[in-house]
């Protein structure tokens, strides 16, 4: 049986090198390129033949981050399974991830073993949520988004603007002035945005903002 061929992108070079001697380290795997971030994760799918069977990606890499990489992966070679590799266990961060075609997610601060278990599951195209996400969200999210492909929750338009601004550290006042409303509704605005998409406070929209890439042109 041929081992799992494994793309890794981190923009650490320690990171990246550690991750590689683990999956070298077993049998039915092993790493045939490690790049530094997704716009060389995406020439090494283009011109590998044949491509990798899975890609580890960090989720927040420079120049194109992790999100983005997996989006164009998923538009460029589908037959490419995805993992995300993230510090971050919030609730909207995961289903974006997820939407954009991950087949699992792991957290950084995970042991060894969830890395390859998730390898090993995504190579069979079976999806996996590293142990302690899937403890704290009860895996019901997950099975629905994976199954059905369901898009994540949906903000409008002038949520996602007020969150943008709240994230790039406006004032709920400057907010109302730059969009020209109350700030009776930047308030009620700020309120439903974060409620669907399970974020809790400032810390966790300015980690959405940066995964949907809305601080980069900032």
């Amino acid at each position: 049986m041929n081992p799992i061929r494994v793309l890794l992108a981190d923009d650490h070079d320690v990171v990246r090198h550690g991750l590689r001697m683990v999956i070298d380290a077993e049998d039915d795997m092993r790493v045939v390129a490690d790049v530094a971030d997704g716009r060389q994760a995406l020439e090494v799918i283009r011109n590998a033949a044949p491509p990798p069977d899975v890609a580890v990606l960090d989720m927040s890499m420079p120049k194109m981050n992790g999100l983005q990489t997996a989006a164009a992966i998923v538009e460029i070679a589908p037959q490419v399974a995805i993992i995300a590799l993230s510090r971050y266990s919030d609730r909207a961060y995961i289903q974006a991830v997820l939407a954009a075609g991950a087949m699992g997610y792991v957290l950084k601060q995970s042991g060894a073993a969830q890395l390859l278990q998730a390898v090993r599951a995504a190579a069979r195209k079976q999806p996996y949520l590293d142990a302690d996400v899937a403890v704290r969200a009860a895996g019901a999210y997950f099975s629905q988004r994976v199954r059905h492909r369901d898009a994540p929750p949906q903000i409008t338009d002038r949520e996602t603007e007020v969150l943008r601004l709240m994230a790039l550290g406006h004032a709920n006042r400057e907010i109302a002035a730059a969009l020209d409303i109350s700030v009776k509704t930047v308030e009620v605005h700020k309120t439903n945005s974060m409620r669907k998409l399970g974020l809790r406070g400032r810390i966790d929209v300015i980690r959405y903002a940066v995964l949907q890439g809305w601080l980069q042109d900032a």
